[in-house]
């Protein structure tokens, strides 16, 4: 299944990189992130040993906002300072192939039409100054 190696490299490159956030974030930041991009993977996983396609789309949807949630946090520690550019570049493409991936499985699983989920990544205006 190609939606969930895109989604357990991810989880694997999440617990890499985060093995270099500070320590005042394990409970924080660290946490969320490392349980959203778990999440991905394993929801897929579960996903397919249940019975009917109805069910298996109903963990995908799961696995989607996991990754969703994985985009924002990443964007999050990027503007926080915590991920290099290059860090981020590399782990936000890898989110953004497997949110696509796991979409077209549940596309063909039958569930929802249209494109895939857009950018976890929107500019809103900053108001922070």
């Amino acid at each position: 299944m190609h939606a969930w190696r895109e989604c357990h490299e991810l989880a694997l490159g999440v617990y890499k990189v985060t093995k270099t956030f500070p320590s005042d974030e394990r409970y924080g930041l660290t946490s969320q992130l490392r349980r959203a991009a778990f999440s991905s993977a394993v929801n897929i996983v579960e996903g397919s040993s249940r019975k009917g396609r109805k069910e298996f789309r109903r963990f995908l949807d799961i696995s989607l906002s996991s990754l969703t949630e994985v985009g924002y946090a990443l964007r999050f520690a990027k503007e926080a300072g915590l991920l290099e550019d290059d860090v981020w570049r590399d782990l936000n493409d890898r989110q953004n192939r497997a949110r696509f991936l796991t979409w077209q499985l549940y596309r063909a699983l039958g569930g929802g039409g249209g494109p895939p989920p857009t950018s976890t990544n929107p500019r809103p205006p900053s108001t922070i100054s």
